[in-house]
């Protein structure tokens, strides 16, 4: 049970995408939402270059 969907519920909405889609959009279809998914987990894992910038303060060299 994935929060609050059983089994019946998740192959009524599988039986929708596949009239929906067609057969043939299926694998495209989850070719796209694994590439999303995979970039979001990514942009989260990943410190973004502008705050590592920021955190670190500038060097100034004396003459």
């Amino acid at each position: 049970m994935i929060g609050g969907i059983g089994m019946p519920e998740l192959i009524i909405i599988l039986v929708i995408i596949l009239i929906i889609f067609g057969a043939g959009k299926l694998p495209e279809i989850g070719a796209g939402l694994g590439k999303g998914i995979k970039n979001f987990k990514k942009a989260t894992r990943e410190p973004k270059i502008e705050d590592k910038e920021e955190d670190e303060p500038e060097k100034i060299e004396k003459d």
